[in-house]
Formats: structure tokens, sequence, C-alpha cells
């Protein structure tokens, strides 16, 4: 299991809610400084998991830990009658729910505040659910991805893009200078939050991934693992199913 890592050293409250006043806190700048900070390359990330899911044809989509709705506006080409992006940042939503109406999407997609590990929808209620860069913000994994496994329809997709760290020379050490050093040093300048991007860097170091995540993907009850690393191993893109 990961090390918990949170985004505030002193503070007496539990990750979640550090996590939720974090991203209430950067917000604003927070689109624009991932497009900074990741070059662009998520873009092209999110578009794979978006042909992952495409294949499926889902009618309705949960996107949890959806932030500003990037991933949740791009699920709209599946043609899904319904799409959920779940959150657990108001100030992050309110970023989304401008995004949407900019794009005539408010009639497909809904941005609701909740919680991943406690969410308020029946067993087997969604076709397809997609998380990205969310899931090493759980409180509790396995609680979590338990919720997550519930709520998933049998034959349903689940789709994680999170990151992960390179494994092969010169990219595992190109990559750790790039996320204890620059990253952070970037998000401070630009961020109204001076830990923040210290915890997303730090946190990413630390989360399990690869055959780690698969495992306890497995152990939880999901089918059908697959993962698959993306621009040398800086992230990866996860498949699973439910029986």
């Amino acid at each position: 299991m990961s090390k918990n890592i949170t985004p505030y050293k002193d503070s007496t409250l539990g990750k979640k809610e550090q996590v939720t006043q974090m991203f209430d806190t950067i917000s604003g700048s927070y689109d624009g400084l991932n497009r900074v900070i990741s070059f662009g390359i998520d873009i092209k990330w999110r578009k794979k998991v978006l042909k992952l899911v495409q294949v499926k044809n889902p009618e309705n989509i949960l996107d949890i830990a959806t932030g500003t709705g990037d991933l949740a506006i791009l699920m709209a080409q599946t043609n899904a009658k319904k799409i959920v992006g779940l959150d657990i940042s108001a100030g992050m939503l309110e970023v989304g729910k401008k995004k949407i109406l900019d794009k005539k999407l408010d009639k497909i997609i809904e941005m609701v505040i909740g919680d991943s590990e406690n969410m308020p929808y029946s067993d087997n209620y969604f076709d397809a659910i997609t998380v990205s860069f969310g899931i090493r913000n759980f409180e509790n994994l396995e609680k979590g991805l338990s919720e997550i496994l519930r709520v998933l329809k049998p034959n349903g997709i689940f789709v994680i893009l999170e990151t992960s760290n390179p494994v092969k020379t010169p990219y595992k050490q190109g990559y750790t200078f790039y996320t204890k050093f620059i990253l952070p040093f970037i998000g401070k300048i630009f961020s109204k939050d001076n830990v923040a991007y210290g915890y997303l860097s730090e946190s990413a170091s630390f989360f399990p991934f690869g055959e780690v995540l698969n495992n306890i993907l497995r152990k939880v009850g999901f089918i059908d693992v697959v993962d698959m690393p993306q621009t040398f191993g800086v992230a990866t893109i996860y498949s699973a199913s439910k029986k």
C-alpha cells in the first residue's frame, strides 16, 4: 500500500479535507499550469482513455475526481446520454461548470460534489467509470476502488489515468529530478498554494503503479486488469472490468 502523503504536513485535518482545501485554492490556475507542467502531453493521454471507453458505447459515464471536467468534457464524444463529473472540490467544479456551459454540454454533463469513497449511486449503475490523476488523492485507496466496483455495471469498463515512475535509465533519473525540483518550483511561481505542487509530485513518487496497482485492483475484485505505460512510463493507463 502507498505511503500516506498529505498536502499540509502540520494540518490536523484528514487527507480528504486537506486535498479539498488544496484544490479549492489552486482551482483558478490548475488548467493552465497543468498544460505547462505536462507540456500538453496529458491531452494525448486523455484521448487514449476516450478511445478505450468509446468502443464500449456507454450510455452513462462517471468521471471521478473530475476536477475542472477535462475528461468529462472529452467523454461527450462517446455520445453517452449522461455523464457525471464527481469531485470533492467545489472550487474545481465551479471552473468545470463554466467550461461545460461554454461548450453547451450542460444537458449531458452534470457536475456533482461528492466523495468517491461514499457515492450516492446504486449498485451496478454506470456503464463506464474513469478517473484521471485522482486515485492517488483517495484517503483509503482500497475503499475507493471497492466503491467504484460497486457502482460499475457487470461487463462495464473502468479506466484509470495516473502518474507513474519510469523504471529505465535515463528516464528514471530525469523524471526524478523534474518532479522533485522543477515541478514544485513552477508550482510555487504560478500557484496561490506554495505546497500544492510539492504534494502532487511527492504523492506521485510514492503511489503504487504497474503490477502493484494491478494487484490491488484484482484484490478488490476487478477482472481483465491491464496496464499501459505512457511516455517512457511517466504515466500509466489502466483498464479493468467487472464480472
